[in-house]
């Protein structure tokens, strides 16, 4: 479930950055771009933070406050740097560049992410380790992410 949640929220979040960022209207819409962002949701993005979830309330159980910020802190200070490289490189892998050039375009968009990331993420995490069951907890972050993903899409398919 997860993963079909992950999948759909990428694939709707590049649909709003190419519709309303990007302002491509429906005839210049990319719809290979947006079923590669559908795909990196299912295959990569479901996948690894649905599993993290679990490693992380394995690692650190329990839902008190104390806990919920251990958990922001290893979410963010250590899963999120490493996670947000790993999909900077898989989207432009997804998209063809040669290692060369996507190391370039990591190198180029990795710390605007990174810092973006930090501008949205650990208020969002803090109650989602606090108030919502492990089961359901990458299903509100990726309905929160509708506009992250929106951003990364933008961000990973700016050539």
């Amino acid at each position: 479930w997860a993963v079909l949640v992950a999948g759909a929220l990428m694939g709707a979040g590049d649909v709003i950055a190419q519709q309303l960022v990007e302002q491509r209207g429906l005839h210049g819409h990319q719809c290979p771009r947006t079923l590669k962002m559908m795909g990196i949701g299912f295959c990569f993005v479901g996948p690894v933070v649905g599993s993290w979830y679990r490693i992380l309330d394995w690692l650190i159980p329990g839902n008190t406050k104390v806990v919920a910020v251990k958990k922001v802190i290893l979410d963010q200070g250590g899963f999120a740097p490493c996670f947000l490289g790993c999909f900077l490189a898989v989207t432009g892998a997804v998209n063809g560049l040669s290692v060369q050039d996507n190391w370039s375009k990591i190198q180029q968009d990795y710390m605007d992410a990174l810092m973006t990331n930090y501008c949205i993420w650990p208020p969002v995490q803090v109650a989602n380790f606090y108030f919502v069951p492990l089961q359901h907890r990458l299903a509100v972050v990726q309905c929160v992410a509708i506009v992250w993903n929106c951003y990364l899409s933008w961000k990973a398919n700016r050539m």
